[in-house]
């Protein structure tokens, strides 16, 4: 069975620098010591040989102080000037000695930008381009003049690579630089985003609690309108029935009072369970709006006395079921407010179809009142014009009233058209 190996990401170009800086000096330093050894015969003396040695040892030594000191300094610490002054100071002595330890000294072209400040740097890298201009040229010091013209122009030539580093160094901070800066941006980014989320978290769920108790808050002002519309209705029709037949004296009459007391109670029974189980109108069950509508008319009137007519005017279509039971609800509640207060002596509803909006009008003869003057509601009082309103605005309608004392009283409320369906 072959092993699985995890997958390794391939070394980064940082990884491959740190490599060379650490194990790079040892390398150049082993290889120019070679060469060197191989042509000593030709280029050194005995004395010359001895001080190499020392050096090369002195170099060894250097570089292994270096190596366990770096990783614990800051970039461009003193430690590390030092380290570079007293290597470039080796190489050039070795060089020196023996041309070929430029091998060595070539290190200083690379490390200078790391090491060095910028002006120190550009120093350095000069020192460096003077040791290996004179090893080309064939050591130091130059013996004559043409070995000095030689000396001169590599020395330009060492001089223009230190530009070319130079600038490849100052590019490469450049970058590094603007890497972090965009690093450093993107982890303050990802701070404020995650900041955010968490922000709009807690604001969802902030929201939701608000939603779901205006929601039971709203879904507790339909059961209370609707049970007064209904059954509170249903009830005090019931006691004005049996009040007539408290204060009348004949027994026909008062047999037709207490028949109406009855079927208000089995319709307000009947109301009560439908409010129970779906607060739907009865009425709207088995006819349409229009009928149901001409239909609570018609029983108010024969109910109350008040003469009254309903009216339908456009193309009658089947609405929404919530825009039908809203409709019914503020005819009953007009109807009923016109009984207790209005004293009127004709009452006319109209419920007109248009293109795109269905209107509700229910105008009396009545006393009349002042709109502004009317109490707001209490524990005591009924929904009255507030849950009118209320439920028109359910369906994104309206209702006003006009009325003065003496002049009557019109309702109209007005919602979108909304089909069945």
């Amino acid at each position: 069975m072959l092993d699985t190996m995890p997958n390794q990401e391939p070394p980064s170009a940082e990884d491959g620098w740190e490599t060379f800086f650490r194990w790079g000096p040892y390398g150049l330093l082993a290889l120019g010591t070679l060469v060197c050894a191989a042509t000593a015969p030709a280029l050194m003396s005995r004395g010359e040989v001895y001080a190499a040695g020392v050096l090369v040892a002195a170099a060894v030594a250097l570089q292994a102080w270096w190596a366990a000191k770096r990783r614990d300094l800051p970039q461009r610490a003193p430690a590390g000037i030092g380290y570079y002054a007293a290597r470039t100071v080796l190489a050039a002595v070795l060089t020196w000695l023996n041309p070929f330890f430029s091998i060595y000294a070539v290190i200083g072209y690379f490390d200078a930008a790391p090491l060095l400040s910028p002006r120190l740097a550009r120093a350095g890298l000069l020192v460096t381009a003077v040791i290996m201009a004179g090893a080309q040229a064939g050591g130091l010091p130059p013996d004559s003049a043409t070995e000095l013209l030689l000396f001169g122009a590599l020395l330009a030539l060492n001089a223009t690579l230190v530009m070319v580093f130079g600038h490849i160094g100052a590019k490469e901070e450049e970058e590094s630089r603007a890497k972090a800066a965009t690093v450093a941006a993107l982890e303050r980014a990802n701070a404020r985003l995650e900041q955010a989320l968490a922000e709009n978290a807690g604001l969802q769920t902030q929201l939701l609690v608000q939603a779901r108790e205006a929601g039971v808050d709203e879904e507790r002002r339909r059961l209370a309108a609707e049970i007064h519309d209904t059954i509170a209705q249903g009830l005090a029709g019931i006691v004005t029935q049996l009040e007539v037949v408290l204060v009348g004296g004949d027994p026909a009459a008062a047999r037709v009072h207490v028949e109406r007391a009855q079927a208000l109670a089995r319709e307000s029974l009947g109301e009560a369970r439908r409010t129970v189980h779906a607060l739907g109108p009865r009425a709207l069950e088995h006819d349409a709006l229009h009928e149901a509508l001409g239909k609570t008319v018609a029983e108010w009137s024969e109910r109350t006395g008040v003469r009254a007519e309903f009216t339908a005017t456009g193309t009658v279509e089947p609405l929404h079921d919530e825009i039908e039971a809203t409709f019914l609800r503020i005819v009953q509640e007009a109807l009923a407010n016109a009984a207790r207060h209005a004293g009127a002596d004709r009452v006319g509803v109209t419920l007109s179809y248009m293109e795109d909006e269905v209107t509700l009008d229910v105008r009396d003869d009545g006393r009349g009142f002042d709109p502004l003057a009317v109490p707001a509601r209490g524990a005591a009082g009924g929904f009255g014009l507030a849950g009118m309103r209320s439920r028109a605005e359910r369906l994104a309608g309206t209702v006003d009233v006009e009325s003065e004392p003496g002049g009557g009283t019109a309702i109209s409320a007005r919602v979108p058209l909304v089909r069945h369906g």
